[in-house]
């Protein structure tokens, strides 16, 4: 919990660290439960005419119970000049039991660890997606000394280095390609959709994922400081600064406490001097009493509880209170392209044909070579073309494409450059300015087409693009792709603001930029956007493909696959602000009135708690309407989109809500 919590932050009962999944397991409710049991027992002696001391007793075993939740940690805040609304409800408490109050000083001290108590169960849900990025690091590197292969630990690897890292294995850190050509899985680090050709000269980064050439790369930083432990250094950095974000509460009761104290102090000091120093010290306590926040201290976390489990059947899993201040506050959308505003499932999207060749043919040559390939390109070419006979002894060209062989002829398939695209050269162009990868097609050495390979966006991200410039937010795309892949889809979606061919640490640059202008939330689902959803004011994770690390650092997860749930629970958001600034208000305005009420003598202490209760009643009932919502409406449901998938070290694994939520509990 934030440190400028009421009640101390990680100065509260810990309960050995146990993350509470259910009411009951926290600690505070637990209290508030007995001492609520043992206050109804006073209530019911007093009722019924039992003796006096019993009825004392049961109020002051109430409030030790209650006041213990909160009264040690706020002490421990005090002896560290940091004041909150636990500040004053000690007060307050102290305050009643002096004017002899003790029942009231039970009632202010179950009400409050009861708030205490729901604020920690809508923060109980944890993060540990550190633990998830560095796992994309092997253990151990081969590297090449003195001609010999040797197998080192990754944290022994020095700049100057050469590793060798042969098909399907994982770069333990960046470096630079001294030989050897394949295409690299970079999805992870750098966002782009499609894997990457690479050759001598070119860097490579740790964690990503070699094809089928066998690479000789140059170690140019340690494990210690390369791409992937600049992302840790930023997630840790920006995760602590949310850390000291305060509650609203809080940041309401850091100004009021010490004027109310100021107040009742010199209510008690000039009364004193100008009447009777007995009526004034306990019109000054009464006004203590009076000034306490009671309502605003459960009317917050009542509404964040309300708003969160709503936002849980809605596919939307928030984060706690601060972030769903910070959902219904953004007036900036970041979105990131690949798996956010695309459905991260490559697709042909285009055929050229020449020399008198069909569309099919070039589709049925292309589909014989693939389906002899596990190139990430061949399930899109095949789910393209219709069921073809398989090429014999089909040979895969590192960093170039496929030969095989069918009816005595050769066939070929691979990037321009390694084949002469010749009379398509215009149409080739065309594919790659629309941000497709393009594929030449041979058959028996002769050209016959072009493929053009794209990962399309999701049905609806038109429509959601368009509902969020109506909502008056500002919309920009932040990816790793290339400018015309990148501009090429954000024309389509209608976007204008485009920053592409980005770095993890450029898009959290970029966020920061962004921040300084408005409230600012970034949509990101992979590795490579985590810096940015930790750095942005709010972190949304497209949980249904995410990687653990996006779906731990963000703020909020979206569990569906359909990017209409974005709208719904920032809407959804917003409106329980609003009804939290209602409480706040009533709270505020129920002091505001109270005040010279109690000051002129007009409401003694019990008429002012009897005050305090109802309005707690009211704002407790107008919190709960945060709870209520309406599940997102699919019109169309042939729109839905296909299974995601995403990868996570070297295995791909679906993401279901119920997987969803274990992640997000921090469980194993």
């Amino acid at each position: 919990m934030s440190e400028a919590c009421g009640c101390g932050g990680d100065d509260r009962p810990s309960e050995d660290d146990h993350e509470p999944e259910r009411l009951w397991e926290v600690s505070e409710l637990r209290a508030a439960a007995v001492a609520g049991v043992v206050l109804l027992a006073g209530y019911v002696v007093g009722w019924s005419g039992g003796p006096r001391p019993v009825e004392l007793g049961l109020y002051a075993v109430a409030l030790l119970i209650g006041a213990y939740t909160f009264v040690p940690s706020t002490l421990r805040r005090l002896a560290r000049g940091k004041i909150g609304v636990g500040t004053l409800m000690t007060i307050a408490a102290v305050g009643a039991v002096i004017l002899g109050e003790v029942g009231e000083a039970a009632m202010l001290a179950f009400l409050f660890s009861i708030s205490e108590g729901l604020e920690e169960y809508s923060l109980a849900r944890t993060r540990r997606g550190l633990r998830a990025l560095l796992s994309l690091v092997p253990d151990e590197a081969t590297v090449l000394r003195a001609g010999t292969e040797i197998t080192i630990p990754a944290g022994e690897l020095a700049v100057g280095d050469r590793m060798l890292v042969k098909p399907g294995e994982r770069v333990a850190t960046d470096g630079i390609i001294v030989s050897g050509r394949t295409a690299l899985d970079v999805s992870a680090i750098t966002g782009e959709s499609v894997p990457v050709e690479a050759e001598p000269g070119d860097e490579v980064y740790a964690g990503s994922i070699n094809g089928t050439g066998v690479l000789e790369v140059e170690v140019t930083s340690t494990a210690a400081d390369n791409s992937l432990a600049r992302i840790v250094a930023i997630v840790e950095a920006e995760q602590s600064r949310k850390g000291e974000a305060q509650r609203l509460a809080d940041r309401i009761a850091q100004p009021l406490v010490p004027a109310i104290m100021i107040v009742a102090a010199l209510i008690a000091a000039i009364g004193s001097v100008v009447g009777d120093p007995l009526v004034w010290i306990e019109r000054a306590l009464v006004v203590l009493v009076a000034a306490s926040p009671c309502a605003l201290a459960i009317s917050v976390p009542v509404t964040v509880v309300a708003a969160i489990g709503a936002a849980s059947k809605l596919g939307v899993l928030v984060k706690g209170g601060a972030a769903l201040e910070a959902l219904g506050a953004v007036r900036t959308i970041a979105l990131d392209k690949t798996g956010t505003l695309t459905a991260n499932t490559p697709t042909v999207i285009d055929v050229a044909t020449t020399e008198g060749a069909t569309r099919e043919q070039v589709l049925n040559v292309a589909a014989a070579l693939e389906a002899r390939s596990e190139h990430p390109l061949a399930a899109a070419i095949l789910a393209a073309a219709d069921p073809a006979v398989p090429a014999q002894d089909v040979e895969a060209v590192t960093g170039a494409g496929l030969i095989g062989y069918r009816d005595g002829g050769r066939l070929r398939l691979g990037r321009p450059g390694w084949l002469d695209a010749g009379p398509l050269a215009e149409r080739v162009a065309a594919m790659q300015a629309a941000g497709a990868t393009a594929v030449l097609v041979e058959d028996h050495d002769t050209l016959i087409g072009a493929v053009a390979v794209r990962d399309e966006l999701r049905p609806e991200a038109a429509h959601v693009v368009a509902q969020l410039r109506r909502g008056g937010y500002r919309v920009a795309m932040l990816t790793g792709d290339n400018n015309a892949t990148a501009h090429a889809l954000a024309k389509q979606v209608g976007i204008d603001t485009v920053h592409a061919d980005l770095r993890p640490e450029d898009k959290a640059t970029l966020i920061t930029q962004l921040r300084q202008h408005s409230s600012t939330a970034m949509v990101g689902d992979g590795v490579n956007d985590a810096p940015a959803l930790a750095t942005a004011d709010l972190g949304i994770a497209m949980g249904a493909m995410g990687t653990d690390v996006a779906i731990e650092t963000a703020d909020v997860a979206l569990m569906g696959e359909d990017l209409r749930h974005l709208t719904q629970a920032l809407a959804h958001a917003r409106r329980a602000r609003r009804i939290m600034l209602q409480n706040v208000g009533l709270s505020l305005g129920l002091i505001t009135v109270l005040i010279p009420l109690a000051l002129t003598g007009v409401l003694g202490l019990a008429a002012v708690v009897a005050v305090h209760e109802l309005a707690e009643i009211i704002v407790i009932a107008n919190g709960v309407r945060a709870g209520r919502t309406k599940p997102l409406a699919i019109a169309d449901p042939n729109r839905a989109a296909a299974p995601r998938h995403s990868q996570s070290g070297d295995r791909t694994s679906r993401i279901t809500p119920d997987s969803m939520t274990t992640r997000i509990r921090g469980t194993r």
